[in-house]
């Protein structure tokens, strides 16, 4: 189990997000997705599959967006931040 400071409300299905500026994103898939990070000038950073169910944490800078169909997406902290 994880332990997490929940920082925002969830955003369903964010596209070109910035989840209130968050350094850390947790998101978990409604359904069988792809999650995109852009930059600030949108170029893609990065994307990574995933499944229907699965929960991730990933980490950003603040201006970084965030782009997943099919699923929600909270702005969350750690204990020690």
């Amino acid at each position: 189990m994880s332990t997490f400071i929940i920082k925002g409300s969830s955003v369903t299905d964010p596209n070109q997000n910035t989840i209130g500026g968050a350094n850390f994103v947790r998101i978990t898939a409604t359904s069988n997705t792809t999650l995109t990070i852009t930059d600030g000038d949108s170029s893609v950073l990065g994307s990574v599959y995933i499944q229907n169910g699965d929960t991730v944490i990933i980490e950003k800078h603040p201006k970084d967006k965030i782009t997943c169909a099919n699923s929600r997406a909270t702005a969350v902290g750690s204990p020690r931040s």
